[in-house]
């Protein structure tokens, strides 16, 4: 009798925390489209082969840019800013911001970081680490994310993914649904710091177009990417340029005519379900950790026309049945295109990512 009182004063213990123990979040509502179907974005393996460089140096290197002699910049979990030939050798620290790099753009204004914890940051070529901006309109940044530049526009492009939450509170962000990320613009001139997108529902990877007519901006926790114009009758406004992706768009980048999607993970029907659901929502995150819902690792990366249209679709998900099958490299975090070469980042791999482009179109069958 005394073994059935105390099993049942565990389980109402563990009840009342699931359903009351305060969470740091205020669920908002909402209904995600339906997700695409396994036809549009059938499985396969164009991205199983792809090439480790710079292993084992450092943990996340989650931004990655190459610059025009063709050197890779990335970003680690500890700080570390480092250049590396394009084979990923001869690795050189350029600077130790103290928090967390992410995106990376180099040109001809320089070397900028859009640093998760510092804000957005210069690395000058002494070494030395200049904070640019930490806040806009009042409100101090929570979660800067990429940042870009282009030769022909005087400004820099960054994103600021949450004012509520910064990168240890991922899921918190995720699971409350809010909409604080920012679009920002940056005057190397003037020092100000301007809001050009907000309600953002994590606001993440940023890249100028062509010609720096427009801005493009993934939404991550929404499934889509938005466009902002920068140039012509449509100046200031701004609309969908791809919705309804099959994953967590993350980091993304513009060669020539192609725009590059990095896909964090795919969708998780259980957390779409959950979507019209505060009080799921918080029972989620109350789980212990090995039971909350986890992102698959599965590298995955789209490619669009200009105008949106998908061009290319790069899986790989691994493969349970050969024993010798490389585990999928990810979660991808970042992806650029020189040539025909790919080059990822993540943010949790320990190595830089480079793949040959298959030449392959979107929606084809893995032979």
């Amino acid at each position: 009798m005394k073994r059935i009182a105390i099993s049942l004063l565990v389980v109402a213990a563990i009840a009342g925390y699931l359903l009351f123990w305060p969470v740091p979040f205020v669920p908002v509502l909402w209904q995600p489209a339906p997700a695409p179907s396994a036809d549009a974005y059938p499985r396969n393996d164009r991205l199983r082969n792809i090439e480790r460089l710079a292993d084992k140096l450092g943990r996340g290197p989650e931004g990655i840019t190459v610059d025009a002699q063709g050197r890779i910049y990335a970003g680690y979990d500890d700080g570390r800013v480092m250049r590396f030939d394009g084979d990923g050798a001869n690795g050189v620290l350029l600077a130790n911001t103290g928090g967390r790099p992410l995106g990376i753009s180099v040109g001809d204004k320089g070397l900028f970081v859009a640093d998760a914890r510092k804000g957005l940051l210069q690395i000058r070529d002494d070494g030395s680490v200049v904070v640019l901006s930490t806040s806009a309109d009042g409100q101090p940044f929570k979660f800067v994310d990429d940042v870009a530049q282009s030769p022909v526009d005087p400004y820099l492009y960054f994103t600021d993914a949450s004012a509520r939450f910064g990168i240890d509170q991922l899921m918190a962000d995720v699971l409350e649904h809010g909409d604080t990320g920012r679009l920002l613009r940056y005057d190397p001139a003037t020092g100000e710091t301007r809001t050009l997108m907000h309600g953002l529902h994590f606001a993440n990877g940023v890249a100028i177009g062509p010609g720096a007519s427009y801005l493009l901006v993934s939404e991550t926790n929404e499934y889509r990417i938005w466009r902002y114009w920068l140039k012509g009758v449509k100046a200031g406004q701004q609309d969908v340029f791809a919705d309804n992706l099959p994953g967590f768009p993350d980091n993304l980048s513009i060669n020539g005519d192609r725009v590059w999607q990095a896909l964090y993970a795919p969708r998780k029907p259980a957390l779409d379900a959950i979507a019209d659901s505060p009080l799921l929502r918080k029972i989620a995150y109350r789980l212990p950790a090995f039971l909350q819902p986890k992102p698959a690792l599965h590298s995955w990366v789209l490619a669009f026309d200009l105008d949106g249209h998908l061009v290319h679709d790069l899986q790989y998900a691994g493969d349970p049945s050969d024993a010798q099958a490389p585990t999928p490299y990810g979660p991808i975090t970042s992806v650029r295109q020189v040539g025909g070469t790919l080059y990822f980042g993540s943010l949790s791999d320990t190595a830089i990512g480079r793949l040959v482009m298959p030449d392959t179109p979107a929606g084809a069958a893995t032979p």
